[in-house]
């Protein structure tokens, strides 16, 4: 007999490990294109994609100006402030454990603002785990930020606020996604969200870079797992979690990524695993875990 495992149990653990190699990725395609180059192509080929599975599948497009309009902010929120910001600080020198505990932040941003934005009320378990969360991963990466010098940390100050300011507009995003964008399919709202990406970062990577980018190998393949892991795969995945249920549920699964990245450089580069890194990943998915289990039925009397 054959065995239904519904999305909704595995779409968590598919967006963390397809998410998490976004920052290999990013390590790859440093030695071929200017970062935002390169999320320029990324935006306008994803935009391409999902138009063309939107016209195959007859799914459901915006029939409002104002649905366009909220499919387009979002899309310069989740995508050109956020993935834009933080691609550019770390190209500028943000160390990407600086920019990991920046990240971390998300999820307790969130929690605050979705109290406040969309009326999100969290269970007591929900917010210790959010803190639990936050706990293990200072106490993952800790043994990392001390190591760093005085000069790794302050190359600029500027690129140390767009990183905070890509974290803010993440968080924004995903409270507006789940405000605005509940009507209509997935998929086009999701290649409307890059088409908006594409016509708000190309400005900008003209201002800022010059463009280049060198069509190797590796930059194909960084693009195509940009394209159809990253974009189709993680992006649908986390606007699937957004609609699903809470935003901060969904923020919450931020927290591991910086764990599942280290294990990953652990095994394809070698890098050293720390016993701090250990025990911080443990009370990390003890964490998550909370913030996302199911509500105990109240018993009947």
């Amino acid at each position: 007999m054959a065995i239904g495992i519904k999305l909704e149990t595995v779409a968590p653990a598919l967006f963390v490990l397809i998410w998490s190699t976004g920052w290999i990725v990013a390590k790859y395609v440093s030695f071929n294109a200017d970062p935002l180059t390169f999320l320029v192509y990324r935006f306008a080929i994803a935009t391409l994609v999902f138009a063309a599975i939107a016209i195959a599948m007859s799914a459901k497009w915006p029939t409002t100006r104002m649905g366009w309009v909220h499919a387009l902010f979002s899309g310069l929120l989740l995508h050109v402030i956020y993935l834009g910001g933080i691609w550019w600080a770390i190209n500028q020198g943000v160390p990407s454990s600086i920019s990991g505990v920046l990240a971390a932040v998300q999820p307790l941003l969130t929690a605050l603002i979705a109290y406040w934005a969309v009326h999100e009320r969290l269970a007591g378990g929900q917010k210790l785990g959010l803190v639990l969360g936050f706990v293990g991963l200072i106490i993952a990466i800790g043994p990392n930020l001390w190591g760093l010098d005085r000069a790794s940390i302050e190359p600029s100050l500027l690129p140390l606020v767009v990183n905070v300011v890509s974290m803010i507009s993440v968080t924004l995003g995903t409270i507006y996604q789940k405000k605005y964008l509940q009507e209509g399919d997935l998929i086009p709202i999701a290649g409307i969200q890059f088409l908006g990406a594409s016509i708000f970062l190309l400005p900008v990577a003209l201002v800022l870079e010059p463009m280049q980018m060198t069509w190797n190998i590796h930059a194909v393949l960084a693009m195509l797992w940009s394209v159809f892991g990253l974009s189709l795969g993680a992006i649908t995945l986390l606007l699937f979690l957004i609609r699903k249920g809470q935003v901060s549920r969904a923020a919450s699964l931020i927290y591991l990524i910086p764990a599942v990245v280290g294990f990953e450089a652990w095994v394809l580069f070698g890098e050293d695993i720390s016993l701090p890194f250990i025990i911080g990943t443990i009370i990390v998915v003890f964490g998550v875990w909370l913030v996302n289990r199911k509500p105990s039925k109240p018993v009947q009397r």
